[in-house]
């Protein structure tokens, strides 16, 4: 089982969406507190969700899956690809390290569909990774390595240096070409390389045959970290990247341990209409529900979940399932989730993770506009307990301006005018002041070394009003 504790440290984005370039720090400067937050407000269409994509890029390429064609559309109209860099602190059982992991993204034409000119007038397109690098320093109680590259992809070699490709690989001439076909066919499946299973999985084949050194053992274990990571700790919840604000698909993200493998998977059961999933996770299932009621009574007086059987169904892989049904109970009246409001929708959709990140340091929640719906006192009470009391990460964004009163301001950061510097933190703010009035009073005064807001004209917003009505013949 991984053991790691892994964090987001910083972010940088270039030429992604309407960033040019925007970079964010995300370490907890407060004394005292473990659990890092980062809020992020700003107006609408200046680069917020682009944060949450960029962490949802992240969790692709850590996977090794495939990057979704709709991020093929989110390079920089003005650009030719993206440059995306994450820079991470890991702790494991050997030591700690501090390592950036970087790639590019471009949009190419997808000729793996079926020839969509003789369909319509379209081109499908395909978002590439390319030009993957992994850098990391490292410090434990024996010693101390400064940063330097582990891999970089940045090169007709299989990766660069050489004396690391020895270190993880060996010199067998067959697995270098293996390793050549399988850096050709991730480029072109739009999967990262370096985090793909045939890296990873011939890495592990060296190390079974001649077994590693001190020095490759610890590069291995970074990677594995950053795997886990990807795959079992870091949850993203955006509904923008399908194009679509659809209130169907709000679902329940549940981690749980499969105790006999050892590991941890993950996998959801949607808010909107009954499901079927395996029978043997019906039970764990129950126990999440369970603990989630403790948590939700106190935010929701009265209100509980719970599953309602509607029997047994075979699944797709053949196995039995059971398919189940969320239902709310208050006041012993009972009705399905579904029908609840969306408010309570929106909090039981994001409650377990909320669970998680209180409890567990490694784990990194991204949610754009966890406002939804929300009560802005609960929400800022909410992100108040977390902060003061949590232990893992969560990066969110927000319209609700309640948490800048809640939170300390250095969990918070905003959006700018300026695509080239799009993410910045308040200077001269002081300990006692109401950050919440401040940028109110930044947005009307324009006081801080970048605009945080672009300015609009109530009289030209109601001609355009009248004009449009008229047009319309309202």
């Amino acid at each position: 089982m991984n053991n790691a504790i892994v964090r987001i440290e910083s972010i940088s984005i270039h030429n992604f969406k309407n960033i040019v370039n925007g970079s964010i720090d995300l370490t907890n400067k407060k004394k005292g507190l473990k659990a890092s937050i980062l809020g992020l407000y700003g107006q609408n269409g200046s680069g917020k969700t682009a944060l949450i994509d960029a962490i949802q890029l992240l969790q692709c390429t850590l996977q090794g899956r495939k990057v979704p064609s709709a991020f093929a559309e989110c390079i920089n109209v003005e650009a030719q690809h993206a440059r995306l860099s994450f820079s991470f602190w890991v702790n494991n059982s050997i030591g700690t390290y501090h390592a950036t992991y970087s790639f590019s993204l471009r949009k190419e034409k997808d000729d793996t569909t079926q020839n969509a000119l003789s369909i319509s007038d379209t081109t499908n397109y395909r978002a590439c990774i390319f030009d993957e690098e992994l850098r990391c320093s490292f410090e434990s109680a024996d010693e101390k390595v400064r940063v330097s590259p582990v891999m970089d992809t940045k090169t007709e070699e299989i990766f660069v240096p050489r004396s690391k490709y020895k270190l993880l690989i060996g010199s067998n001439k067959a697995t270098a070409m293996d390793l050549l076909v399988a850096k050709r066919i991730a480029a072109a499946e739009a999967r990262s390389f370096l985090f793909s299973r045939e890296l990873i999985s011939i890495i592990h084949a060296n190390k079974q045959e001649t077994g590693l050194s001190s020095e490759a053992r610890r590069y291995m274990e970074l990677i594995e970290n950053l795997v886990a990571y990807g795959n079992h700790e870091l949850f993203i919840i955006n509904t923008a990247n399908s194009g679509l604000i659809s209130l169907n698909a709000q679902s329940l993200a549940f981690k749980y341990v499969e105790k006999n493998m050892g590991v941890f998977s993950t996998f959801t059961v949607p808010l909107e209409k009954p499901t079927v999933i395996p029978i043997e996770e019906t039970q764990f299932l129950c126990k999440v529900i369970e603990s989630m009621n403790i948590v939700l009574q106190q935010i929701i007086p009265g209100l509980t979940i719970r599953i309602t059987s509607l029997g047994n169904q075979l699944m797709e892989n053949g196995k039995q399932g059971e398919r189940i049904q969320l239902v709310s109970q208050k006041h012993s009246h009972s009705i399905p989730l579904q029908y609840e409001s969306e408010g309570i929708k929106r909090i039981v959709s994001i409650l377990q993770l909320l669970i998680v990140v209180y409890n567990q340091p490694s784990a990194t929640i991204a949610v754009d506009d966890l406002d939804s719906g929300v009560f802005e006192y609960l929400l800022g009470e909410i992100l108040r307990i977390i902060s003061e009391n949590g232990k893992g990460q969560l990066i969110f964004t927000s319209h609700n301006l309640r948490p800048l009163e809640t939170l300390d301001k250095r969990f918070i950061a905003f959006t700018t005018t300026n695509p080239e510097n799009r993410y910045i933190r308040m200077i001269n703010v002081k300990e006692n002041n109401n950050l919440r009035d401040l940028y109110y009073r930044d947005i009307m005064l324009g006081e801080q070394n970048e605009e945080l807001y672009e300015p609009t004209n109530n009289s030209e917003i109601a001609l355009a009003f009248h004009e449009a009505g008229a047009l319309s013949g309202s």
